[in-house]
């Protein structure tokens, strides 16, 4: 069978991360959410939209993802980096095209030397649930995840 390069993430990890963040939110008894994963380019990799979840879920879930990979920090750092420093958040967005969204809910997926190998952003409740269902999923794939906190 031929081998193909990655970005980053491999697909079967990106489902995996995505079925247990998904179980991880049912298990909370969460809002329905929507789960985007990114690989290291900053390319979809997958995505899904639980039944329920609301018009702008898939957009706000990429944007948590794709602000925490645009900088290489999780969302708590970019949610502080938002207070401390707004024009610099106001810019970095508008270079984005609005697609960073600096909360917690976007967390970064690291290889065992903790390389980037892409980014999860949930949307679906609040940021802090959203964020624990990334966390869960990022490591029922084996990776590590960085939310910004020291861990």
């Amino acid at each position: 069978m031929a081998t193909y390069p990655t970005n980053g993430l491999t697909l079967d990890q990106a489902n995996a991360i995505i079925a247990a963040a998904r179980a991880k939110g049912r298990e909370l008894g969460l809002m329905p959410l929507t789960v985007v994963v990114l690989d290291a380019g900053g390319q979809v990799k997958a995505s899904q939209r639980e039944d329920g979840s609301s018009l702008l879920r898939p957009e706000i879930a990429l944007g948590k993802a794709y602000g925490a990979l645009a900088l290489g920090l999780g969302g708590r750092e970019l949610a502080r980096r938002a207070t401390a420093m707004q024009g610099f958040m106001n810019a970095l967005s508008d270079i984005a095209g609005g697609r960073a969204v600096p909360v917690p809910g976007g967390v970064l997926a690291c290889g065992p030397d903790g390389v980037i190998l892409g980014a999860v952003g949930i949307s679906g409740d609040v940021s802090a649930q959203d964020e624990v269902c990334a966390v869960a999923g990022i490591q029922a794939a084996g990776l590590t995840p960085d939310t910004g906190d020291a861990a």
